[in-house]
């Protein structure tokens, strides 16, 4: 433990660690890690631990995948950074062609996270409708309850998760939100799919009577991740799709933690059988090699801002806009989909995965569920503090979960094989027979 110990302690001393109340690695201490390969976490003192949330839904392929290193490692031979005012380059270029193809939409403006991406599709729509003639300048904004879109002050005025937005609620636009369509919330009797139409007549009564400062809801599709993986009926995106299109409302689909074939589909809205107007990437672009982010949007919005008055513009920037090296990491991620068909392959593990996890039917459980290669449940607890407990009992376990709040869920690299399946479970059953 000496080498943990150290590395623990000089983080301690000078890393301010992300969505942790820093105190409380006095008793949950920090994991300090050496190395990963595959679906596995080496620690510094040689211990591992399988990656059951793929690094908070990044790494697709799991870590140390040899092709987007050596694509990483190619680019790093001839460009590792250019701005992209004023220049452009291969990879970028061939990276927007080919989400363009993926999508149906047509530019695509980069950022390095998640957030970034949101905070361009509001602006973008924004400053649409003021550059629109004929239309009202519109400046208002809805979303789901329970949304969660990032957290810098435009994507948090969208959000509506207490623990990350209460604090700043001062800082924040004004926004509104719409009934969830998250099938846990139903009447008792009442299907997913018709729980899902209710709460799109709720979203167009509201709609109706405020498109007229209505720029653009925002919306997870499919999965509202940071609420406990709610998950919901597709008919919920064919609906807001037509009620949007109807009122002269933007579509903005954040599609940051599950696109890239984490629904079952490369994109989610795939499955509604919808386009929005805007689409935010992020997290599984890269394989979790480098930060990168993007927001596409329609040719129609892009012609809105083409325009000799450089107020017409979108004068949005990143240094590290449309990096090289991140979209060289895209392009091979994008290329391991393309050549393992990787979606058809994902469908056929999904099932298995699904089938081994009735091996937790002895806790004490409600809505087991599943959405492509999300795999949730509530637990039945009365622990407090069940979610920390139940990440800590999962290390010694050697397993990496991080239960949001009583759900316990599964968003594990895609390289993930039956016999590491089976000890993701294993571990997990344990884990809960100590904490429930």
């Amino acid at each position: 433990m000496e080498k943990n110990n150290a590395l623990l302690q000089r983080s301690l001393a000078s890393v301010w660690h992300p969505c942790t109340q820093m105190k409380q690695h006095e008793t949950y201490p920090l994991i300090p890690i050496k190395s990963g390969d595959g679906v596995w976490l080496v620690d510094a003192d040689g211990k591992r631990y399988l990656d059951a949330l793929s690094s908070w839904w990044v790494n697709l392929f799991g870590h140390n995948n040899p092709r987007i290193k050596e694509a990483i490692k190619q680019q790093l031979d001839t460009l590792e950074h250019v701005m992209l005012a004023g220049f452009t380059h291969e990879p970028v270029v061939a990276l927007s062609e080919k989400l363009a193809q993926l999508t149906g939409l047509g530019h695509a403006f980069y950022a390095s996270d998640g957030a970034s991406a949101t905070e361009i599709a509001l602006k973008m729509s924004f400053h649409y409708w003021r550059n629109v003639v004929g239309k009202p300048q519109k400046s208002k904004f809805i979303s789901l309850q329970n949304s969660y879109h990032g957290e810098t002050l435009g994507a948090l005025g969208v959000t509506d998760v207490a623990i990350f937005k209460d604090t700043y609620a001062p800082l924040l636009m004004q926004s509104a939100q719409m009934p969830s369509p998250d099938f846990r919330l139903a009447e008792t009797g009442e299907s997913a799919e018709a729980y899902a139409l209710r709460c799109a007549e709720a979203l167009e009564l509201y709609v109706s009577a405020h498109c007229h400062g209505l720029a653009a809801f925002i919306i997870e599709p499919l999965v509202q991740c940071a609420a406990g993986m709610g998950m919901y009926h597709p008919s919920y995106l064919r609906r807001a799709r037509e009620i949007c299109t109807k009122y002269e409302v933007h579509l903005i689909a954040d599609e940051i933690a599950v696109g890239f074939g984490r629904t079952g589909t490369m994109f989610a809205c795939e499955q509604a059988q919808i386009k929005a107007d805007f689409v935010c990437l992020s997290k599984g672009i890269t394989g979790g090699y480098l930060p990168l982010s993007v927001a596409m949007t329609t040719n129609q919005v892009y012609q809105e801002f083409y325009d000799d008055s450089t107020a017409r513009g979108f004068l949005h920037s990143h240094s590290y806009t449309g990096n090289p090296l991140a979209c060289s990491a895209a392009l091979a991620t994008l290329g391991i989909f393309e050549d393992d068909k990787v979606v058809e392959m994902n469908k056929e593990k999904s099932t298995q995965i699904c089938a081994k996890m009735a091996a937790l039917a002895d806790i004490p459980h409600t809505n087991l569920r599943h959405q492509g290669m999300i795999f949730a449940f509530d637990v039945i607890t009365k622990n407090t503090k069940f979610s920390r407990d139940c990440y800590s009992a999962a290390l010694k376990e050697g397993l990496l979960l991080r239960p949001i709040g009583n759900t316990v869920y599964f968003m594990p690299p895609y390289s993930i094989t039956d016999d590491e399946v089976d000890f993701m479970i294993n571990a997990t059953l344990k884990a809960l027979k100590s904490t429930v």
